[in-house]
C-alpha cells in the first residue's frame, strides 16, 4: 500500500492511496470537506464524505504525469518502471506542478 496527501494551494485537500496495482482510492480530508468555501479538487471527483474507489490512478492525477521523452528521462533517472503511474507521481508532483495540486507521499510502515 502506497499513501500520498494531496495539497491545494498548499492546504491538505484529501489523501490518495494506491491498495494494489489495480485498486485506487481518493479520500477528502475532513477539514476540507467541511468548509464550504473549499471548492472540489476536481470536477470528476466532487466533493464527498465517501471515498473514491477506481481500478486505475484517477485521470485528474494521472494527468499530472509527464509525458514523452521527459516521462522517460524521469523514469530512467529516478528507476522509476515507466508503467508505475503512481510512483512517478509520487516522485514528482510535490513541486512545480501545473496548477494549484501537488502530492506528497506518507511513509507507511510494513
Amino acid at each position: 500500500m502506497r499513501k500520498a496527501l494531496v495539497f491545494r494551494n498548499g492546504k491538505i485537500a484529501g489523501t490518495l492511496i494506491q491498495n494494489s496495482p489495480g485498486n485506487y482510492e481518493f479520500i477528502y480530508d475532513d477539514v476540507w470537506f467541511s468548509n464550504d468555501k473549499l471548492p472540489a479538487i476536481s470536477l470528476t471527483l466532487p466533493k464527498s464524505q465517501k471515498a473514491f474507489q477506481s481500478n486505475h490512478l484517477f485521470p485528474f492525477f494521472f494527468n499530472l504525469l509527464s509525458e514523452g521523452v521527459n516521462k522517460e528521462l524521469q523514469c530512467r533517472q529516478l528507476k522509476i518502471d515507466e508503467e508505475d503511474y503512481f510512483g512517478l507521481l509520487l516522485a514528482t508532483a510535490s513541486k512545480d506542478t501545473i496548477g494549484a495540486i501537488t502530492i506528497s507521499p506518507i511513509e507507511t510502515v510494513k
